[in-house]
């Protein structure tokens, strides 16, 4: 089948004095009704971290618009893309003389699928109106520590090294990826992408209810704007994109967004 969308990509560089994350929704070169929704979240810490999540935008629509839907495995054009965009980041360290990291959450709609990867803390939500069906894992020191059950969800929000990662791209280590899909759509579904600016400030049941309620772009501007009030004068650079599918059509139609 093919599907009918509402998407939104939106951003704000919240009280930093640059904005190092990244977010796009872009579509195939050649092929109708496939896209790839990116937020990359360029290391704060580091030095570059805004050059690191563009080459992460910039490798991810060079893989995309070279991608075959019919027959290429996109979990495995997914890893590809974050493997180059690791390389090339690394690469970019000898050559300006910087320590460029970046998180990315990519996002592959195709008709009758979603695909997703990411590496490091930036989100992907996946909602039913708005109930939470899946999330991400974040590859971090908290979430490790929730998945021992040493600290609780709640706790890992406020844990004093809550912004350690375990993985990212561009850093000494073979980044770690995660990869899934689902093929089970329903009209109603809804993908966030985010990164950690944006989600560290709701939990899972009000995101899901302000994503439902809302067209994509008002719940974007909606989510922007309370992140913003609840960070209170020391917000992060926020980035988020919104994917919801509105219907299913037959497979020859095309599809709209």
């Amino acid at each position: 089948m093919a599907i009918a969308v509402d998407a939104c990509a939106a951003q704000h560089q919240g009280d930093r004095k640059e904005q190092q994350d990244r977010v796009a929704i872009l579509p195939h070169a050649r092929k109708r009704g496939v896209a790839l929704a990116v937020v990359a979240d360029g290391m704060g810490g580091h030095t570059g971290g805004a050059l690191a999540a563009e080459q992460v935008v910039h490798t991810a629509k060079t893989n995309l618009d070279q991608f075959s839907s019919a027959d290429e495995d996109p979990q495995r054009m997914l890893e590809n893309a974050m493997r180059e965009a690791h390389t090339m980041i690394k690469a970019s360290r000898f050559m300006n003389e910087m320590d460029p990291h970046s998180t990315a959450v990519m996002l592959l709609l195709q008709p009758g699928k979603i695909t997703w990867g990411h590496c490091g803390d930036s989100r992907l939500y996946h909602f039913r109106g708005h109930k939470l069906v899946e999330r991400s894992v974040d590859h971090s020191y908290v979430e490790h520590l929730v998945a021992l059950g040493k600290i609780t969800a709640e706790q890992a929000l406020t844990h004093p090294n809550r912004n350690v990662l375990l993985a990212s791209l561009g850093g000494q280590d073979d980044p770690k990826i995660t990869l899934s899909e689902t093929v089970n759509l329903a009209s109603g579904d809804a993908f966030v992408l985010c990164s950690d600016g944006l989600w560290a400030y709701f939990d899972d049941e009000e995101l899901g209810m302000l994503v439902a309620q809302n067209s994509a772009r008002q719940a974007c501007e909606i989510l922007i704007d309370k992140a913003r009030r609840r960070a209170n004068g020391s917000g992060d650079n926020l980035s988020l994109a919104i994917v919801k599918l509105i219907e299913a059509l037959p497979a020859k139609g095309a599809a709209r967004g």
